[in-house]
């Protein structure tokens, strides 16, 4: 065996141990738990406290930073770790094991009288999986019956508004699916499956391959859905609901935004815009964010426009177009998009107007014609001012749409397309970010719950862990690590 028999005077092992356990210290200081913790306590009462209720939380916390799977997997690292039995409040202090007989000794006693004894071994006082399981079912109970979990994020994101003063300006909604430890079959016997809060999800998304054809991917699971909004500029998590995964998440944004603007008015007045998926296209959930919390929209268009695509003569290279005046003859029309165009009455030609803003105190939006905007020659600008009741003179016609009298879903305060629009709408790519860190940073991917009360408590606290250790590295000034989950802290230089 080779054996280094020189130690070294500096190990890479305390660095690397040292900023891991700043990691659980950054989530533990800067976690809103007095509530939870000052519950557990009353429930434990007059009973055994062997393993008190403050280092038994701060475990399971731990158990969250540092990505451990199953109960059983944290109490390995408790056992082998003093220095995170010390950081949760534990006693690190090793206890010795009794003494017993020496295998040899058949309980004889030796020439000089004395029966040789084997000293036991010294081990560490950890929670054993039993203590863990009736401490998880409070810690379940006290958010299924009265969210204590839900109000530690809601806590955070007001925490998160006083440090970061644009922090809930950009917000954005996402389903993620979320298997369930069950198969889904039901027994023969009872009926149920395993997991009897669960039930059967599908999500059908059109995506078109490399050769333009389009096709429908199916995607089916048994388990629960998960509905997030998080800010899509800190890619920070702001409220959260899981339900079974057959729940319609049009239903769930629309209640998840009341019950979140409800609860935090300061948050609805600094949100401006709000992104979602084109799963998510709806006119009644544009309507709200506008006309209840004058927040703009920025959701992709479903394409749904179906008459003219059954027409004998339709032609996939043109874009389908529906006059915007309908009641009068006009040279308007515009798209399922929102775009607007003008048909020349003498060319034929279509142009796309010039989209000049959105006035908020009309709740309309201005266009004006391309050729007086951009200073071309049109053939047919008399003939459209007239067809349009209009006399516009050099500055050239100006159509004004009020969004409040077209369709919602198609007209918004920022047109699909625009500049603004791309630009917001790409930041909503942070949701899948954060999913992905749900599934790989916090074991989403590969679990063993069963039950929606349990799925709810477990994603909770991942969140508020992923929230809690943002919060401390922008107390700290480190605003570039605020997403980090797993990378080590940097010294202070």
């Amino acid at each position: 065996m080779a054996i280094i028999r020189q130690p070294f005077l500096f190990s890479w092992d305390d660095i690397e141990g040292r900023s891991d356990m700043e990691r659980f210290e950054l989530v533990r200081d800067n976690l809103p738990d007095e509530a939870i913790v000052n519950e557990l306590e009353k429930r434990r009462g007059s009973g055994r406290n062997d393993f008190p209720v403050l280092p038994m939380w701060n475990s399971l916390i731990a158990g969250i930073v540092f990505q451990h799977e199953s109960i059983e997997s944290l109490i390995r690292e408790l056992s082998r770790n003093p220095s995170l039995l010390q950081a949760c409040g534990f006693d690190p202090t090793p206890i010795q094991e009794k003494p017993t007989l020496s295998p040899d000794a058949n309980g004889e006693s030796s020439d000089a009288g004395v029966i040789p004894f084997t000293v036991g071994t010294a081990r560490y006082q950890v929670p054993n999986s039993w203590n863990y399981s009736r401490f998880l079912a409070n810690v379940i109970d006290l958010e299924e019956n009265q969210g204590m979990i839900s109000a530690m994020t809601k806590t955070l994101t007001e925490q998160l508004m006083e440090a970061l003063p644009n922090f809930g300006q950009h917000l954005g909604f996402d389903g993620k699916a979320i298997d369930s430890h069950s198969t889904g079959r039901k027994d023969k016997h009872t009926g149920q499956t395993s997991d009897p809060d669960a039930d059967w999800g599908r999500h059908e998304t059109v995506c078109t391959d490399k050769n333009g054809k389009m096709y429908t991917k199916i995607k089916q699971w048994f388990g629960y859905g998960l509905h997030l909004i998080a800010d899509t500029h800190y890619e920070i998590p702001v409220a959260f609901e899981v339900t079974p995964a057959s729940a319609s998440e049009h239903v769930e944004l629309r209640k998840l935004l009341h019950e979140t603007f409800e609860e935090n008015p300061a948050l609805a007045d600094r949100c401006s815009d709000f992104s979602a998926d084109r799963g998510l296209d709806s006119a009644e959930t544009k309507q709200t964010l506008w006309d209840d919390y004058n927040i703009r929209p920025i959701i992709d268009i479903r394409l749904l426009w179906r008459e003219e695509k059954n027409a004998p003569d339709y032609d996939p290279s043109v874009p389908i177009t529906r006059p915007l005046f309908p009641e009068r003859a006009d040279t308007i029309v515009h798209t399922e998009r929102g775009t607007i165009h003008c048909v020349c009455p003498e060319t034929g030609e279509i142009r796309d107007m010039a989209f000049q803003g959105f006035e908020a105190d009309r709740n309309t939006l201005k266009y004006r014609c391309p050729a007086a905007a951009y200073g071309f020659e049109c053939a047919g600008a008399e003939a459209c001012s007239k067809l349009g009741g209009v006399n516009p003179g050099d500055y050239g016609r100006v159509v004004r749409i009020n969004i409040l009298n077209q369709d919602r879903r198609i007209f918004t305060p920022t047109p699909y397309d625009s500049p603004t629009w791309d630009r917001i709408y790409n930041c909503r790519s942070s949701l899948e970010r954060i999913n992905s860190r749900l599934d790989n940073s916090f074991g989403f991917e590969k679990h063993f719950i069963r039950g929606r009360a349990k799925m709810k408590a477990r994603v909770g606290l991942a969140i508020a862990v992923m929230m809690a250790m943002a919060l401390g590295h922008v107390k700290e000034g480190r605003l570039p690590q605020m997403r980090s989950l797993v990378r080590p802290i940097k010294p202070a230089a």
